[in-house]
């Protein structure tokens, strides 16, 4: 099962799902954004889902869909085993009209890529991946729902994406923030964060002002961290939210970081 697209409302529906025949009939399942509460759900559940690649954005991009982002999902469909991670050689966040037939007939621009960044990068570590869209994570926090016991994250680790809606950076701080008074951060053995999205219709940044969203993102993060996690291994621009290519991260599944050899594996 492959999500058409994100949303706002999945959290509604999670308390009409039969878990339990969910359970005896699972089924693949890929989405992102929105689709962080049913890949939450099926944890919980004991299901492994998979963090990316929708069909509207993904499959359905122009052109086709981009090299990386179909070589990662093409892993996860159709093979078992480890999957080595790659920093995007070329990424793109600007968006183009759908209404606007002209946008399918051409690939999409993109700039180079900048690799990822690494914090804490002395250890190697391995745990179940946890987590996907900070929003979303942020709404099941306020309804207590699909969040387990802080104990129950010991040793995963934990990968967060933000949206086109391009929370503040207070807003990412804030949610982080109340992760940690929670008990959660401290419990995951490291963290990647996605590169961020820097443009939306409704805030077409320009080059200068997307530079400085990030980089106020990226600081919101660290100030989190060195509060609530200090010491833990942090990868930022790892390709797997909002933006063009889109790899897919297992929920549930196995992610090791390899800080001294600079290297992400996810086992599909």
């Amino acid at each position: 099962m492959i999500a058409t697209i994100g949303g706002d409302d999945q959290i509604t529906v999670l308390p009409l799902l039969d878990r339990e025949l969910i359970r005896a009939r699972p089924k693949p399942f890929i989405g992102m954004s929105d689709n962080t509460n049913l890949l939450a759900f099926l944890r919980n559940t004991g299901i492994v889902g998979y963090h990316g690649a929708s069909v509207m954005v993904e499959l359905g991009r122009p052109g086709a869909m981009n090299p990386q982002t179909a070589d990662s999902l093409r892993a996860a469909l159709f093979t078992s085993g480890p999957y080595e991670l790659r920093p995007a050689d070329r990424w793109n966040d600007v968006d183009r009209d759908w209404a606007d037939p002209a946008t399918f007939d051409e690939e999409p621009p993109s700039r180079p890529g900048t690799g990822w960044t690494w914090v804490n990068a002395d250890r190697v570590v391995e745990g179940r991946g946890w987590g996907g869209n900070l929003e979303i994570l942020g709404w099941l926090l306020m309804a207590d729902r699909e969040i387990a016991e802080p104990e129950e994250y010991e040793g995963d680790v934990l990968f967060l994406e933000t949206s086109e809606e391009l929370p503040s950076a207070a807003e990412v701080f804030r949610t982080l923030r109340n992760m940690g008074e929670r008990g959660l951060l401290g419990r995951f053995s490291a963290l990647l964060m996605a590169r961020a999205k820097t443009w939306s219709f409704e805030r077409p940044n320009s080059p200068e002002e997307a530079a400085r969203y990030a980089a106020d993102q990226r600081e919101a993060v660290l100030s989190a961290m060195r509060a609530y996690a200090p010491g833990t291994p942090v990868v930022f621009d790892v390709d797997f939210g909002h933006t063009d290519p889109q790899v897919v991260i297992p929920y549930g599944g196995t992610v090791r970081v390899d800080g001294p050899a600079r290297r992400i594996t996810v086992t599909y």
